[in-house]
């Protein structure tokens, strides 16, 4: 029996990882937080379930809003969140994508160990650091003209690949193949083009980062074979978005809506979750933009991914084929996209906004690659810089709670200005180097705005990921150099 007394005013359990946030006021559906019960206090005591709330209200939603095990608040939707919908009765918000558009995480295997590269970690972090520009602003490492641009945002990871930076199996291992169709670049500002120009292949700032780690653990054995993963090989991850190019286009058409919500008939409580209907001139707009500017995010991680091999070519003197430098998977969880999904009105084409959520489809679903179909969908969370993330796959359950998502990463619990004030006086990078990890990066607080302690424990996240079913747990992995900007 559930002990009621225990359960917070205003929030129903539903299971062991699942409580409701029943309609009241304006909601059209109700709100569902995937969280145990310390991850839910932790959502409690910020306006994550406000947040939650507040999406229910918008027009043509399907089912519950959802907030994955790491949301905390956000702009509009809170990072974690989940909201689909109806194709005809629907909006899409672009605050319920983020500003990140694109924004994602891939990571590449390799034939090596720690122990092999043990002697060579101090060059290699330079040679990351300097392949792989990164910090507010940077550029530099891939300069394009604006209809080179042009041609990235419609080809995404393709382009790269076309111009020598990867391989077409590369492709193959991308969610989408790293390319949405429905990209238009005439969709796009000029500022936000001139803005992104000479970003391809940069990391930026934040919360991005670029690791070499250690498969420390596998759980799962057959999905680590399938993944190519085993104990003690040596992995790269990086996390990164579309730069300023999605920044600005999310500013762009947040304002564009904002001024057309009560013409649309459209109230909300809050209006960061600005909208358009989908039949709308501006949501078809908006839409194209971000396809765009996801197709950017792929070409940009694409980039990133050619100079990681050139790093460890150049530090190691060997071809990153001899070293076996393929990628695993890529995905996004800052998007929005037409998915099939099954509902109480029937089976309905929706858009799903995940919004810091990552696709995580079942073993058997079509959209999975080919390679790993029998499997499910690689799932990549990251976790902080002095710890470990997490490599899962993707389970029935997701499709069944969360329209085929789970979560994203680790989810902050502090907010960068705490997190500085809260470690000064500490030499992180001593830290760090005593932990066994050798960092580099640009920024006078970054190391302090990431902190481990800035965020929440990615272990406690990806257990509640596999007790609610969304996706099962595959290996974890330890990061031993890291690049932040």
């Amino acid at each position: 029996m559930t002990d009621e007394s225990r359960i917070p005013a205003g929030v129903v359990q539903l299971d062991e990882f699942r409580w409701m946030l029943p309609r009241e006021g304006g909601m059209r559906v109700p709100g569902v937080l995937i969280a145990n019960r310390a991850l839910l206090e932790k959502m409690l005591s910020d306006r994550t379930p406000q947040q939650v709330k507040n999406a229910a209200h918008l027009p043509g939603i399907l089912e519950a809003s959802i907030a994955m095990p790491d949301a905390h608040w956000g702009y509009g939707l809170p990072v974690g969140g989940v909201v689909a919908m109806h194709p005809d009765e629907g909006v899409v918000s672009p605050g319920a994508v983020g500003y990140d558009i694109g924004c994602g995480v891939r990571l590449l295997r390799s034939r090596l160990t720690r122990a092999e590269l043990q002697p060579h970690l101090d060059a290699l972090a330079d040679a990351l650091h300097r392949e792989v520009p990164c910090g507010v602003g940077s550029s530099g490492a891939v300069r394009c003209s604006l209809p080179e641009l042009d041609q990235a945002l419609r080809q995404g990871a393709r382009w790269a690949v076309a111009r020598g930076m990867g391989r077409a199996s590369d492709l193959e291992h991308c969610e989408e193949d790293g390319v949405l169709a429905d990209a238009d670049p005439d969709a796009v500002s000029q500022a936000a083009r001139l803005r992104g120009k000479n970003q391809l292949g940069t990391l930026g700032s934040g919360n991005h980062f670029l690791e070499v780690q250690e498969v420390e653990e596998v759980y799962d054995p057959e999905g680590a074979r399938a993944l190519g993963l085993e104990r003690g090989a040596v992995t790269v991850m990086i996390h990164c978005g579309s730069r300023g190019l999605g920044h600005q286009i999310c500013t762009d058409y947040v304002r564009d809506v904002l001024g057309k919500l009560a013409g649309w008939g459209i109230h909300l409580p809050d209006r960061q979750l600005a909208c358009a209907p989908l039949r709308s001139p501006e949501a078809q707009a908006y839409l194209a933009a971000m396809c765009a500017a996801a197709n950017f995010a792929w070409a940009n991680r694409q980039c990133i991914a050619h100079g990681v091999r050139r790093a460890f070519e150049q530090v190691l003197r060997r071809s990153a084929g001899d070293l076996g430098l393929d990628l695993i998977y890529d995905v996004a969880h800052n998007i929005a996209k037409f998915e099939t999904h099954e509902t109480s009105a029937g089976r309905v084409r929706c858009l799903v906004h995940r919004k810091g959520a990552t696709r995580s489809f079942p073993p058997g679903h079509p959209d999975v690659p080919a390679a790993y179909r029998a499997v499910g969908q690689p799932v990549l969370v990251p976790g902080d810089m002095g710890r470990y993330s997490f490599v899962l796959l993707g389970r029935p359950g997701s499709m069944e709670h969360a329209f085929g998502s789970s979560c994203h990463g680790a989810g902050r619990q502090m907010s960068r200005t705490q997190a500085v004030r809260e470690t000064r006086g500490r030499d992180l990078v001593q830290e760090l180097r005593a932990q066994g990890v050798v960092v580099r990066y640009e920024g006078r607080d970054t190391l302090r705005e990431e902190t481990s302690e800035a965020y929440k424990d990615v272990a406690e996240v990806v257990r509640v990921v596999e007790g609610a079913d969304l996706a099962k747990t595959v290996a974890k992995l330890r990061p031993f150099v890291v690049v932040k900007g």
